[in-house]
């Protein structure tokens, strides 16, 4: 503003009042009136000073001269006697040279505060604030909370929780620990599959012990210019400090923890020099520095040795998905503010969401809330947790023109999956069947595990092969002949089939035996370096004894399919009319479970995912 002023004030031409602005014309009949005493010829304008003043009142007009010089203006001011005076043309001043740079310069700094500033909130560390907060980056500056959290919110994680609660009476009273020379572990590493929790225990563990707790993402210090994700390091451990007992989070540390030097084409400067400020910040905790900074990741297995040695990450938590009781216990938590009907059985919701996480259950009580608020309800009714389970899994309902030709293969595929699952005592009890088209499935059959299972007996995974070749078998038998409907069906048993003889040596030919293909390297060049630890012969006979295993569970499906042809006709054409059929509708067609013929040929295989069978 000062600079606009100078410049103002240097344009402005000296005298007590301005000139009143008038035409050319109007100056020269001026002149000729005799009414003119004194001229000053400008560069480009005459201002005349009246013997009188105008009817307007004005000493002193001004009128801009025509750019083609006018040749009888001189010889009219002499011929009428007025005084004439011509003023130098004023050379720039050295305010109007230097105008334009000042303006790039003022751009320049304008836009670099608004690039830096958004960038990051953080503390300013004496520099000037955008260049100040860009270097900070936001994890700077604890975060604030809208409501408190502890460890009642994180449901469904207790040996986690154990493992963490000491750190809440280390941050609470540290001095206590430091008399009797205790040292507890200043870092800790969360490991466990996405949505399990990780953050939300770390949260919790602040907010048992009511101290600071600073957030960030291991993206957050990458930046395009070197050495800033370490000076963003620095700021943040500074601050930690400054406010201990404190808490510093790291989530996705494998965003920048990943093993250094390894993968093709070299490593990346800025993510190498911010790992090594981190694992020197780590280093440089004192015993008596009530700091404790917790990281989460779902892949440790690529994070870089040297922060998981004694004295940095040391301490490993591992979140695991909940089982049917710890899903129950979720449940609990995020029910607690929804209207539900009185006959909803959380513990049937929390079975039939096996390898569900914590965010997927929240995330399947809020579709049935959405679900109840469509239809305009009051409460949430099983009905509405039941669609919001098949949406969570299947996706949302599809609407195809299907031909009543391809809506009887549906009903023979499915119809094969439920009875050959029905007939066979060991699999798990079937909860309903469907050929309403969901997602990228056509149809599917549901089945509830009575319980979770951490072991696999072969028998099991037996059962399991079989139910997912029989709608191709059924499609063969009633038929004669086979669709690409079951292309998910053969993929995931040839999947299953191959971890049974390659992964857990249950083939009585090849043995106990590692035989799988390749080891899971998060780095390329890591993959391409890693031999394959067998001979072709070897996969050849691993190639041999998973199509021999396939063969035999189609053959056990067959041989099902066959022995209760005329119920399975039944409960084809009731699943046509009907579309979906819950467990008393199919037993009101399948009749009693009867056992089946032992399986031809024993293998044993992977743990499923979730208790379902979808196409």
């Amino acid at each position: 503003m000062l600079v606009g002023f100078a410049f103002l004030s240097t344009q402005m031409p000296s005298g007590t009042s301005a000139p009143t602005e008038v035409s050319y014309s109007e100056i020269k009949a001026l002149i000729r009136g005799g009414q003119v005493g004194q001229a000053t010829l400008e560069a480009s304008a005459i201002v005349a000073t009246l013997h009188s003043p105008t009817a307007t009142g004005a000493n002193r007009v001004r009128a801009i001269t025509p750019q083609q010089p006018d040749a009888g203006l001189l010889p009219l001011l002499e011929e009428m006697g007025v005084t004439v005076t011509a003023q130098e043309p004023r050379a720039p001043s050295a305010l109007i040279s230097l105008l334009p740079w000042l303006l790039i310069i003022g751009f320049y700094f304008w836009l670099s505060r608004r690039m830096m500033g958004g960038m990051g909130g953080g503390m300013g560390g004496g520099l000037p604030g955008g260049i100040g907060d860009f270097l900070g980056g936001r994890a700077a500056k604890p975060v604030k909370p809208t409501r408190k959290v502890t460890f009642a919110d994180v449901a469904g994680q207790d040996e986690a929780k154990r493992e963490v609660s000491e750190l809440v009476e280390f941050l609470r009273d540290p001095d206590r620990f430091s008399k009797v020379g205790a040292t507890v572990p200043h870092g800790v590493l969360l490991m466990g599959p996405p949505g399990t929790g990780k953050t939300l225990l770390a949260r919790a563990l602040a907010g048992e012990a009511n101290v600071p707790f600073f957030s960030t993402s291991g993206s957050e210090f990458i930046e395009v210019f070197v050495g800033v994700g370490a000076g963003r390091v620095r700021k943040m451990f500074e601050e930690a400090r400054k406010q201990s007992p404190s808490i510093i989070f790291i989530d996705e540390l494998d965003s920048i923890g990943r093993t250094r030097g390894t993968g093709l084409g070299g490593g990346h400067d800025e993510r190498e020099q911010t790992l090594n400020q981190i694992l020197a910040e780590l280093d440089g905790f004192s015993p008596r520095e009530a700091v404790v900074v917790l990281a989460a990741t779902n892949r440790p297995d690529v994070l870089d040795p040297a922060l998981l040695r004694p004295g940095r990450f040391d301490r490993h938590v591992t979140l695991e998905l909940p089982d049917k009781i710890a899903r129950r216990a979720i449940l609990d938590v995020h029910v607690k503010d929804l209207p539900l009907c009185h006959d909803v059985d959380l513990d049937q919701v929390a079975a039939g969401t096996p390898g569900f996480s914590g965010a997927d259950l929240k995330n399947l009580l809020n579709e049935a809330a959405i679900t109840a608020a469509r239809r305009s309800a009051a409460d949430i009714t099983p009905e509405d947790l039941d669609q919001a389970r098949d949406k969570v899994m299947m996706g949302t309902v599809r609407t195809l023109a299907i031909q009543p030709d391809e809506k009887h293969r549906l009903a023979v595929h499915e119809a094969g999956h439920t009875a050959v699952a029905f007939y066979n005592p060991g699999a798990d009890p079937i909860y309903k069947v469907t050929i309403i088209p969901r997602g990228r499935s056509l149809g599917s059959t549901h089945m509830l595990p009575e319980h979770d299972r951490h072991t696999l007996p072969e028998a099991y995974l037996q059962v399991q092969l079989t139910t997912l070749l029989a709608g191709r078998a059924a499609e063969k038998l009633l038929l004669g002949s086979v669709s690409s409907g079951a292309d998910d069906d053969i993929r995931r048993a040839t999947v299953l089939a191959r971890s049974m003889v390659a992964r857990w040596g249950m083939d009585p030919d090849i043995g106990p035996v590692d035989l799988r293909d390749s080891e899971d390297h998060p780095f390329l060049g890591q993959q391409i370096a890693q031999p394959r630890s067998f001979s072709d012969q070897t996969a050849a006979r691993v190639d041999q004894a998973v199509i021999s295993l396939l063969h035999a569970a189609e053959a056990q499906a067959l041989l099902i399919i066959e022995s209760h042809r005329d119920p399975i006709e039944q409960l084809v054409a009731r699943l046509e009319a009907d579309e979906t059929l819950d467990l008393p509708a199919i037993r009101e067609c399948l009749g009693p479970n009867d056992t089946v013929t032992p399986f031809v040929k024993g293998r044993a295989g992977r743990k499923q995912p979730a208790a379902d069978r979808t196409r």
